[in-house]
């Protein structure tokens, strides 16, 4: 099976937690390709099985407006009946940032293959083995 985690991490939270996404993945025989969400483009969708996709939660609990923000919009509509899982980490608020991308993911016909990962600020090894077993899931 052939599966990306695409991310994007301005203090290293959500990249520590993509490793450990990636290590699921790996651990559960997958092939993959860790990808930085300025490299991911719509076309590269389709290359893929299984996607993880990693933010952290930016201002008003909104997806990085950067870069990630812009790249997603740019998938959106590619991921019908794709298999994704979702993660990132956040410092404040209650998670709705994670709560609103499940909907848009769903909206867009994305399947969802566990639950979503959250880390409040630097992921503990609850979150750490919580991302392993979404990578395992995706990679199943």
């Amino acid at each position: 099976m052939k599966t990306a985690v695409v991310f994007w991490s301005g203090t290293g939270n959500t990249e520590t937690m993509a490793n450990a996404v990636s290590d699921g993945m790996k651990g559960a025989g997958a092939e993959v390709s860790v990808i930085s969400a300025a490299d991911f483009t719509n076309d590269k969708v389709a290359e893929f099985d299984a996607i993880a996709f990693g933010c952290p939660a930016m201002g008003a609990e909104v997806l990085e407006e950067d870069v990630f923000e812009p790249m997603f919009s740019g998938i959106e509509s590619s991921l019908s009946g794709k298999k994704i899982g979702l993660f990132g980490s956040y410092g404040w608020g209650d998670g709705q940032w994670m709560r609103d991308w499940e909907e848009r993911c769903k909206a867009a016909g994305a399947v969802l293959s566990s639950e979503s990962v959250m880390a409040n600020n630097e992921p503990d090894d609850d979150a750490i083995n919580a991302c392993k077993a979404l990578g395992s899931a995706l990679a199943s």
